[in-house]
């Protein structure tokens, strides 16, 4: 009789052992990793996330567009001022639904009557049976009446669905669009709207019309007069007066605020003006006579104040001169606002291009007016989870997340040969570092849906966040010294650092590391973050947990593959020595966290949070004393020191911003209207968006732009060094990060005049690259 075949044994097995043995004295294997529920759970959802991934990728190479692009709406307000025309332009292979076209309004006193669409095409469809359906293009008209006669816009939302009709054959989601239609200025309360007449008060464009009989050219101020006022807390409205035969273009003029206390100006609805083939820029539209402009603001805080707002355009006279660029600066008085005014400003609120800044004394070509900054659109959805996955395991080099890892790794090295154990280990670390980003980027979406502009690390800019934060790290570090120990194990630490850690540990060693790794940005994660904040919600989602996948990757990869884990040092007595040693990067981090908050509230602030620190640690040796002695009364008195901790953060999110002090480094704070300043005089500018919590910004200043070497070539070649702090919540810095397609700090751009496009560096300096940009 042949023998049988021996089974393959796996890692450590005994091979003698036999499985049918069932005596009370055989040790009992431990249970395989693939049949525990936590393994099933994470494998399920790591198996819907390529799911996700792969459906988001199809879309792409499969040639789908975005319903934005399938559906294209342009939407005005008719002339006689009763009802809003549509149209939509509708992409190749793509129809939609005649009876799924609704509009709805909450605007208080507008009535919407029916919407008056023209027959469709019949279909029988397996979805809703009998319709009709439009294909290329579709015009509608919505009637409507207005009680409030002064109203300046009309709001409603318009929902369409339709599908796409050839392979790969697929039915959007019903489209929500917004609108916001400025009326007519004749429909306004009659042929003039308060605001027209208040501006009618402050010229006398009859002195114009009278001039502008004469051949002779006016002087640029007669030949098109600038003004301003407010039409409500967070709004102005900006209005342009020209003579007969003198007209303005749409395309080169712009409004900013220049100066006002946290106001920045959102991106302006132009009027429709009137086609026109120009000897200088091809077809344009211009406007003739009058021009009014509504221009949205978001402000920091709702105190009344003056801000300057100017006004950057240019025109022409019909068959005479083209005028240079112009500005001109007016001051407007914004009124208190209430939460409820700026809470619903910001939810419509868009930021504004970047000011025009063109030469004084000849037009520039139509491509010198466009951002410098890539779109979002030309890297793709598989290249920004590259992205994401690659600057997630570059994070775990970063000095914040270093010692998080390292004595993760230690719990995996006291697993010793147990694969079972390390597994566990990766697999809870993991899941915590996933849920940890998917908060993060439901937050972001959320917070984007309600109309905030924000960025990578903006939970940074809140000093109550990041007094939490210093508490966090330092009772990690407490913890990781032996002052105290939590539960099964506080990440992982403290006594409970051996086979006795259990799945709390693990799952908030990855909460901690996502928590940590905020101030961070790593080199592949900025193309991948701004593709995330422009994109849909599902494609966020995806990219933040393939940030955290990519974050949790090489302890997932230790934990899972054996020749790895093998190659850790044997367990012994430097594992105390070492997690000891780990707790003072935790202390260290700490204390720099101190300084930002320092930076964000003063003085005071730090005062209130080395207090609380020092309570904190009262009431967590407290808390540990009570667990040796069993004494219920002493652990609830350390509860109520620990909660006693929490009112210095509360008086330190009551502090307002301290002054700024004088720059040591000889730059120029950031403002959009010194930029313009400094390029029309033909300098080169380098601008620096930084902030005091993002450690690859301090890095970088430290090794590239506080050396003499960085002032040399700024020397040479006549450079103005321009600094934006995004520390605390900033508007306008905000602004001139999106329009760069940056998504958080550092950002770096170099700008040669204002002839030249602006130059964006890469995230990470080196002196060759500055260098490089600053010397042509």
């Amino acid at each position: 009789m042949s023998a049988l075949p021996t089974r393959p044994t796996r890692p450590g097995s005994n091979p003698k052992s036999n499985p049918t043995d069932r005596t009370a004295g055989a040790p009992k294997a431990p249970p395989r990793i693939w049949s525990h529920p936590l393994f099933r759970q994470l494998l399920a959802g790591l198996l819907a996330f390529g799911a996700l991934c792969a459906s988001a990728m199809a879309q792409e190479q499969d040639g789908l567009l975005p319903v934005e692009q399938a559906y294209v709406l342009k939407a005005e307000i008719a002339p006689s001022g009763d009802r809003v025309d549509l149209h939509w332009q509708i992409a190749k292979d793509y129809f939609l639904y005649r009876g799924r076209i609704k509009a709805k309004s909450t605007q208080a006193g507008l009535t919407l009557g029916e919407l008056e669409l023209p027959p469709g095409k019949p279909k029988q469809d397996e979805f809703f049976g009998a319709v009709e359906i439009y294909h290329d293009s579709v015009s509608g008209s919505l009637p409507f009446t207005l009680s409030d006669a002064s109203a300046q816009t009309v709001d409603l939302t318009v929902t369409v669905q339709g599908c796409h009709e050839t392979d790969p054959k697929i039915c959007y989601p019903p489209y929500p669009v917004k609108l916001s239609l400025v009326r007519p200025a004749t429909t306004q309360a009659g042929a003039l709207s308060p605001l027209a007449s208040k501006l009618m008060a402050t010229n006398a464009p009859s002195d114009l019309l009278d001039s502008a009989e004469s051949d002779e050219a006016l002087p640029p101020e007669k030949a098109f007069v600038f003004e301003a006022i407010a039409m409500s807390p967070t709004e102005v409205l900006a209005r342009w007066t020209m003579p007969k035969g003198y007209y303005l273009y749409r395309d080169r003029s712009s409004v900013v605020v220049s100066d006002g206390r946290e106001v920045v100006a959102g991106k302006a609805e132009w009027p429709q003006g009137v086609d026109h083939v120009d000897e200088h820029f091809g077809s344009v539209v211009v406007y003739y006579d009058q021009v009014e402009l509504p221009v949205a603001i978001q402000r920091g805080d709702g105190q009344a104040q003056t801000i300057q707002l100017t006004g950057e355009f240019q025109g022409c006279k019909e068959n005479g001169i083209c005028y240079p660029v112009m500005q001109r600066t007016v001051a407007v008085d914004l009124e208190p606002a209430t939460r409820e005014q700026l809470a619903a400003a910001a939810k419509t609120f868009v930021a504004a291009a970047a000011p025009i800044s063109t030469s004084a004394a000849a037009p520039l070509a139509d491509n010198a007016l466009r951002s410098s900054a890539p779109p979002v659109s030309s890297i793709g959805i598989f290249s920004a989870l590259l992205f994401a996955l690659l600057g997630g395991i570059v994070l775990n080099l970063m000095p914040c997340v270093l010692p998080v890892l390292s004595f993760k790794v230690i719990g995996l090295a006291q697993s010793g040969e147990n694969l079972h154990t390390a597994r566990s280990h990766a697999l809870w670390y993991t899941l915590g570092v996933l849920v940890s980003f998917a908060t993060i980027g439901l937050l972001v979406i959320a917070l984007r849906e309600a109309g905030q502009a924000l960025g990578w690390g903006f939970q940074l800019q809140q000093p109550g966040f990041v007094a939490i934060l210093v508490y966090v790290l330092l009772a990690v570090g407490l913890s990781l010294s032996g002052v105290f120990t939590i539960g099964a194990g506080l990440a992982g630490s403290g006594q409970q650092l051996t086979q006795k850690s259990g799945p709390a540990g693990d799952f908030f060693a990855g909460v901690l590391a996502c928590v940590v790794a905020s101030p961070c940005t790593a080199p592949f994660m900025g193309p991948a973050l701004a593709f995330a904040f422009a994109s849909s919600s599902i494609t966020a989602l995806l990219i933040f947990l393939a940030l955290g996948l990519g974050l949790a990757l090489p302890f997932l990869l230790v934990g899972f593959i054996p020749a790895l884990a093998s190659r850790l040092p044997r367990p012994g007595a430097w594992m105390e020595t070492l997690k000891q040693v780990l707790a003072f990067p935790m202390y260290l981090t700490a204390v720099w966290l101190v300084w930002v908050l320092g930076k964000q509230r003063g003085v005071d602030a730090i005062g209130l949070v080395l207090a609380g620190s020092v309570v904190l640690a009262l009431g967590l040796w407290w808390l540990e004393r009570g667990r040796f002695k069993g004494s219920m009364v002493t652990r609830v008195l350390a509860i109520g020191v620990l909660l006693a901790a929490l009112v210095p953060v509360w008086m330190v999110t009551r502090l307002e911003t301290p002054v700024a002090m004088a720059k040591a480094d000889e730059s120029v704070a950031y403002s959009s209207q010194k930029l313009a300043d400094l390029r029309g005089e033909g300098r080169t500018v380098f601008i620096n968006m930084t902030a005091d919590w993002c450690v690859t910004c301090k890095a970088n200043e430290k090794a590239v732009l506080g050396t003499d070497h960085f002032r040399s070539l700024l020397s040479a070649s006549n450079a103005v060094y321009m600094k934006g702090d995004w520390t605390n919540v900033d508007p306008q810095i905000t602004a001139f990060l999106q329009q760069h397609g940056a998504v958080g700090v550092p950002l770096y751009v170099v700008y040669h005049g204002e002839k030249e496009p602006a130059q964006v560096l890469p995230t990470v300096l080196t002196a060759a690259i500055v260098e490089a940009a600053l010397v042509q």
